[in-house]
């Protein structure tokens, strides 16, 4: 075979094989697309669809769980904090990091309810809710952790609660009001 006839096949093997790439690159630019819908799921089978339905029920369940825990730990920080203020007439520096441990866990469940970060949402109720001395404080801290958490056990997974949102923006102010009054 002469040189010529090998570089003609050559040159058609690769305009043959880069049209075959363009080709496929073309049927795959849809999704590449900014702006355009990703392809439907509809044409995955059922076993995949089903499975992962069951995996993101499962995370559901597992989140909610997880915020229960977590106000069951806030009301346990909150009942030791009265304890030791009911001991001590005040805060010690363990308490001050129960407190900080406290506000992260009541601003965690409020997020995940819903709630926002607005810090005073029910501008008239804060004032009422305002406790006049520490011992009130501790007391009522206890409450409203009390409260939240007992919202949250009867709650489903599938609602949201104003009544746990509220209780958890009263018990962040009455974290603050500690803080504050050391």
């Amino acid at each position: 075979m002469s040189l010529d006839l090998i570089s003609r096949r050559l040159f058609w093997a690769l305009i043959l094989t880069a049209s075959f790439a363009i080709a496929g690159l073309a049927q795959e630019a849809d999704a590449r697309f900014p702006g355009q819908q990703p392809k439907n799921n509809d044409d995955q089978p059922v076993g995949i669809r089903e499975t992962r339905e069951k995996m993101r029920i499962e995370q559901e369940k597992k989140e909610y769980q997880e915020m229960v825990d977590r106000s069951q730990q806030a009301l346990k920080l909150s009942q030791d904090i009265e304890k030791s203020f009911e001991q001590q007439s005040t805060l010690t520096r363990a308490d001050q990091e129960k407190l900080d441990e406290l506000e992260k866990l009541v601003k965690k469940v409020r997020s995940e309810l819903g709630g926002g970060n607005s810090d005073d949402s029910d501008g008239d109720q804060a004032e009422d809710n305002t406790p006049k001395s520490l011992v009130d404080a501790a007391k009522s801290l206890a409450s409203y952790t009390s409260k939240l958490a007992d919202e949250l056990k009867r709650t489903s997974r599938f609602g949201i609660s104003a009544v746990a949102i509220q209780s958890s923006n009263a018990a962040l102010r009455i974290v603050r009001f500690l803080k504050v009054s050391k």
